[in-house]
């Protein structure tokens, strides 16, 4: 991606608005799943969902990154994609423990300012793919990799990670399983229609 398409990755909300909030529930709810969709989409965070980094909460702290992300457009005029970015970046260290140094949160945070603008003109096309393609890989049981952290011999007290991590791991899965017309614990919630505004979680 280029540094131009990345510092053109900016919203700014209309003199009159107080932030970027969109007016209309429809548009709303479309962009906090799209939104939510592209956190999901960070193989990242993904990675450090499926090997509990954040503990075993760590499902819903990934839905808590969602919500303080689409909060940004809430409370500013002004949302760019160095701030997305940052944003993310800043969670992870929090939430997981874990430093991400391979730019792979830029074309999520390029991604979700145009979903944004896609939204603004009420093209909701890239939102619906992204969901269907999500709903297509837990159907079909793909999960991330878990890793096996092997006994340092300097550090034997070190743990490993044992089936009581993938019991962690399955029980995260159950956790992100979406029915149309239920409301899952975690996860995208999603109404009649299949969309639905992501349920902020708090911090923990």
């Amino acid at each position: 991606m280029s540094s131009t398409a990345y510092d053109l990755a900016v919203v700014e909300a209309p003199t009159e608005a107080k932030n970027l909030q969109f007016e209309d529930e429809k548009q709303q709810a479309r962009f906090e799943l799209g939104v939510s969709m592209m956190v999901y989409k960070w193989e990242a965070l993904e990675v450090a969902v499926a090997n509990s980094w954040g503990g075993p909460s760590s499902a819903e702290k990934r839905d808590w990154i969602t919500a303080i992300v689409v909060d940004l457009f809430k409370s500013e005029k002004i949302v760019d994609a160095a701030t997305i970015e940052e944003t993310l970046l800043y969670a992870m260290i929090d939430e997981f423990d874990t430093n991400v140094e391979d730019e792979s949160t830029v074309p999520i945070a390029v991604g979700i300012i145009d979903i944004y603008k896609q939204c603004q003109v009420q093209d909701y096309s890239t939102v619906e793919q992204l969901y269907t393609k999500w709903v297509e890989k837990q159907n079909s049981g793909e999960s991330a990799k878990v890793i096996t952290i092997e006994e340092d011999p300097l550090n034997p007290d070190a743990s490993s990670c044992d089936e009581g991590d993938e019991e962690d791991e399955d029980e995260g899965e159950g956790e992100e399983d979406i029915e149309m017309n239920d409301q899952p614990s975690s996860g995208p919630v999603v109404d009649e229609d299949g969309f639905e505004l992501v349920q902020k979680k708090g911090r923990r």
